[in-house]
């Protein structure tokens, strides 16, 4: 699938992320189990799944057949970001048909003393015709990824950096801004947890719309509701 066809088919859409890192209810040390949410999300009607890890990027693909915008969550010594740091993480996405490849574009500290753009250009370098996403927490940055030559920027990492707002809801206006500035698709991403804020996410102007824990991370649903009943 190339970049038109991929923008196309997500278009004013819901895509669905179906993760689980090593400590929640739904890792399966033994085995991907992924795939099932990845099937929920495909009968309800996603057009593509974002996953995280190798493993759940394969099983995801096979089971579905959908487009998958794959990342890896790894920490290393000196880096501030931990979404497909380096290019480990690319080459290992790129080997297993990953349809488009995350990517943490925040402007943090990189323990290999690169800069984000040295970083993307190394990418783009190496993978020239890949669909990348930028995962991004600002306007500054968003702008930035755009004009380093990342595909799609993703609203992913606001309220997950020190220096962007926190807010208890979608960052609509950070949505906004980009929609109105820049001519890649802007993903609208993080903290959509009703579907009427996915709804405004798309009015602010995102081309589709990125929802995980409220829909894949049953630990998160559960606690908002005892939450909501025990602050009555």
């Amino acid at each position: 699938m190339n970049k038109k066809e991929f923008f196309e088919q997500i278009k004013g859409k819901v895509i669905v992320s179906c993760q689980a890192l090593p400590g929640e209810p739904l890792y399966v040390e033994e085995k991907s189990v992924m795939y099932l949410m990845a099937r929920a999300g495909k009968q309800a009607g996603t057009p593509a799944i974002r996953t995280s890890s190798i493993r759940d990027v394969v099983a995801i693909k096979e089971e579905t057949g959908l487009p998958v915008i794959g990342l890896i969550k790894v920490h290393y010594p000196g880096f501030d970001g931990f979404i497909t740091p380096t290019m480990k993480e690319v080459d290992a996405l790129a080997a297993v048909g990953s349809d488009v490849i995350a990517m943490d574009c925040t402007l943090r500290k990189r323990g290999d003393g690169k800069t984000v753009n040295a970083f993307i250009a190394e990418v783009r370098q190496k993978y020239p015709d890949a669909i990348l996403m930028a995962d991004i927490s600002t306007y500054d940055e968003g702008v930035n990824a755009w004009k380093q030559g990342m595909d799609i920027v993703g609203t992913t990492m606001s309220g997950y950096t020190d220096y962007s707002p926190k807010l208890d809801e979608p960052d609509y206006e950070l949505v906004r801004r980009l929609s109105e500035t820049i001519p890649v698709p802007v993903i609208g991403e993080g903290k959509v947890h009703y579907p009427d804020q996915a709804v405004k996410m798309l009015e602010a102007g995102a081309h589709a719309v990125v929802v995980g824990g409220a829909i894949t991370r049953p630990l998160e649903i559960a606690s908002r509701f005892m939450a909501a009943v025990n602050n009555r």
